[in-house]
C-alpha cells in the first residue's frame, strides 16, 4: 500500500513549523508510528503509578508487622521506613520495564529498541553541555526567587544516609531509563498517534511534572524546574525523532545531582570554610 503523508504543521504558530511535527500515516511501525494508542499509553502510565504505590504499602506493612508496629503516625517517620519506601521504588521499575517491554514489543514480536528510537537522530553530542549550562543557569535564576522548602523527599534524605545513596543509584541507573522509557517513549508516541504533536507534548508533561509534585510540595521552585525539566526533554523528542537522547541527557542531568547529593556533608564543610560558593549547594540540592 502506498505510504500517505498528511502534514498539519500549518495549523501551529512556529516553533511547531517544523518537520518534527509532520504527522506521518503509514504501517511501518516507528517511534511516531508505534503499534499502541493513547488508550494504551495512558494505562501503561497509570499501571507504573500503581506499581510504585503497591509496591511501596507492601514493603511498609511486612515492616509493620515484622515490627508489631500498629501507630501509623509514627511509623512514616521511621528512618528505616523512609529507606524501604525508597528501596522498594527499585523492583516497581523493573516491574514497570516489564511492562513496557509487552507493550512495546508485544510480547517480543517486535524490536524494543527500535520501536522506541535507540539512535540519535538529528541530536548532536555538543548540545548536551548547551542545554544543561542554560538549564543550571535557569536554576540559580530560580533560587533566587523561590528559596528551596523542605518537602517529602528532603525529609527521606535527611533520615540516613542509607537513603541518600539508594535515592543517588536509582535517580542515576533506573530513573532515567525507565521514566523516559514510559514518558517520552509510549505516552509521548501514543497520544502523538492519536492525536497530534502539540496534545502529546501537554499530556506527556503534566503526567511528568504531576507525578513528581508531591514528594516535591511546597518546593515551588522545584516544582518549576521539574515543569521546564519535562518540557526540555520532551522537545527533545519531538525534534530529534528519537528517545536517546532523553535518556541520555536525563542520565548526566540526574547523575550530576546524585553526585553533588553524596558529597553534600564535604560540600557545606568546604563552603563553610568559603572554599566555595554556597549557591552550589543550593543550585543541586
Amino acid at each position: 500500500m502506498q505510504n500517505e503523508e498528511i502534514i498539519n504543521s500549518e495549523n501551529f504558530p512556529p516553533p511547531f513549523q517544523n518537520h518534527a511535527f509532520e504527522v506521518v500515516e503509514t504501517n511501518e511501525i516507528s517511534p511516531n508510528n508505534p503499534p499502541w494508542n493513547a488508550l494504551t499509553a495512558f494505562l501503561v502510565w497509570l499501571g507504573s503509578v500503581f506499581l510504585i504505590f503497591v509496591l511501596q504499602g507492601i514493603f511498609v506493612a511486612a515492616f509493620a508487622v515484622a515490627n508489631n508496629r500498629t501507630d501509623m503516625t509514627e511509623l512514616v517517620k521511621d528512618p528505616a521506613v523512609l529507606l524501604l519506601s525508597v528501596i522498594s521504588v527499585l523492583p516497581a521499575h523493573a516491574l514497570t520495564l516489564g511492562l513496557a517491554w509487552a507493550v512495546v514489543t508485544k510480547f517480543n514480536k517486535n524490536p524494543f529498541f527500535k520501536t522506541l528510537g535507540w539512535s540519535f537522530g538529528t541530536f548532536r553530542w555538543w548540545q548536551f553541555p548547551i542545554i544543561l549550562g542554560v538549564f543550571f543557569i535557569f536554576a540559580a535564576v530560580i533560587s533566587v526567587f523561590f528559596p528551596e522548602q523542605e518537602n517529602e523527599l528532603t525529609k527521606i534524605l535527611a533520615s540516613s544516609r542509607a537513603a541518600v545513596f539508594v535515592v543517588a543509584f536509582m535517580a542515576t541507573f533506573s530513573a532515567p531509563l525507565v521514566e523516559e522509557v514510559i514518558y517520552r517513549g509510549i505516552v509521548y508516541s501514543g497520544f502523538r498517534k492519536t492525536f497530534n504533536v502539540p496534545v502529546a507534548v501537554i499530556v506527556t508533561t503534566v503526567l511528568f511534572a504531576g507525578v513528581h509534585y508531591p514528594q516535591y510540595w511546597g518546593s515551588w521552585g522545584t516544582i518549576i524546574l521539574i515543569t521546564t525539566l519535562s518540557l526540555i526533554l520532551t522537545f527533545i523528542r519531538v525534534r530529534s525523532d528519537n528517545l536517546l537522547p532523553c535518556v541520555v541527557l536525563h542520565f548526566i542531568f540526574n547523575g550530576i545531582q546524585s553526585v553533588v547529593l553524596i558529597l553534600e556533608p564535604y560540600l557545606k564543610q568546604a563552603a563553610e570554610k568559603e572554599q566555595i560558593p554556597a549557591l552550589i549547594l543550593h543550585l543541586f540540592k
